[in-house]
């Protein structure tokens, strides 16, 4: 069996393009008028982003655990840190000090940045610049919560039965959003600015959007723990790919209207399974996404973090820089353009931080394996 799993940089390839695009035709931007109905769904790019996450990083903990490993919280944070901070750091003092690079007028609270708080309470409207940070701070809180857990579970008796605290927290999922639906947004569903409320408090919040990290966990659960489960799934990879775009184009009719009663309460988790099995499709021997190694989606894939991290201000940057040539922003000449700045920078970006970082990473775990 080959080791790297080639389907995952096709879907990571396809979350940050489709968050990309999405992000392109919002309203501060100039766009062409196409752009609209290919885009609707992009939002859900970051669904994807959290599927893949909770799979991704809870492997990684569900190996150690299957092999009798316990678990380093600081062994886990250290490499975290190398692989999120320095970039975001990063892009973070360019949005601080040089205003220009900025899509919108202001900025949230630099320690609400800092400390990955910023998606609880966002006004968009009043501090929409770098809103997009938001999904980092959905994931950091998952990748401080989930290995104390697990650590947690390894020193009781409790580990075995582990699974029905997902399917619990799944559940509890619903229960949050129909509380934050009645007594958080439906008080304010008749103001103009209506829409501000169901972002604050439905859409951004970390305790709302766990559904695709849950999901992620659990397809990484059977994928390490259920062997047996998993040879008779693997054979069905292009299957999982229909059931997967069946449901999301299910969850695309739900979620026409996104602050809907029934989008927000049943939404979030459809898209969830939808991706999910997407997921499943892309890690089966058998789904062709598995066995196509594509060098154009790898590329993609390695340099998403610093798109994802910078898109809205590169494209801000490059509009504003062609339209001092009077070109027209509402063009696909400066949709293309806007690609390949984006890809630009990301590129730099990768090679200049990322790699290096990754590098001291990869020294600081071979350093760590040698002490133990």
């Amino acid at each position: 069996m080959q080791k790297k799993l080639y389907g995952l940089d096709h879907l990571r390839a396809f979350a940050i393009c489709f968050v990309f695009l999405f992000h392109y035709q919002i309203p501060i931007f100039g766009y062409p008028e196409w752009l609209t109905g290919v885009a609707k769904f992009g939002w859900t790019g970051v669904d994807l982003f959290f599927v893949l996450s909770g799979f991704l990083i809870s492997s990684q903990l569900f190996y150690k655990i299957k092999n009798g490993e316990k678990i380093s919280f600081k062994n886990f944070f250290l490499k975290r840190f190398f692989r999120i901070l320095p970039l975001f750091w990063f892009v973070t003092a360019i949005y601080f000090a040089f205003p220009f690079f900025r899509e919108k007028e202001a900025l949230p609270p630099l320690w609400k940045l800092l400390t990955f708080t910023q998606n609880f309470g966002l006004n968009i409207r009043d501090f929409g610049t770098f809103s997009h940070g938001w999904s980092l701070c959905v994931e950091e809180h998952f990748y401080l919560i989930l290995p104390i857990l697990l650590i947690f579970l390894q020193s009781t008796k409790f580990f075995n039965k582990s699974y029905w605290l997902l399917i619990v927290v799944f559940i509890l999922g619903f229960a949050v959003r129909l509380y934050s639906w009645y007594s958080l947004y439906l008080p304010n569903i008749d103001k103009d600015d209506s829409w501000l409320f169901w972002y604050k408090f439905i859409y951004y919040p970390t305790y709302n959007r766990l559904d695709g990290l849950l999901i992620g966990v659990t397809i990484a659960a059977i994928y390490q723990f259920k062997p047996l489960l998993w040879n008779k799934l693997s054979k069905f990879g292009n299957l999982f790919l229909v059931i997967s775009l069946l449901l999301l184009t299910g969850a695309y009719f739900l979620c026409y209207e996104e602050r809907s009663f029934y989008a927000t309460i049943f939404g979030f988790p459809l898209i969830g399974l939808g991706y999910g099995f997407m997921l499943i499709g892309a890690i089966c021997p058998t789904c062709f996404l598995y066995k196509w190694n594509s060098k154009t989606t790898t590329f993609i894939a390695t340099l998403s973090y610093g798109i994802y991290l910078t898109h809205k201000g590169i494209i801000h940057l490059t509009q504003q820089f062609l339209l001092r040539f009077n070109v027209d922003i509402n063009s696909n000449f400066t949709l293309a353009i806007c690609i390949l700045s984006c890809l630009l920078i990301a590129f730099l970006l990768h090679e200049s931080i990322e790699k290096p970082f990754m590098k001291l990473r990869t020294k600081y775990s071979a350093f760590a394996s040698e002490m133990n």
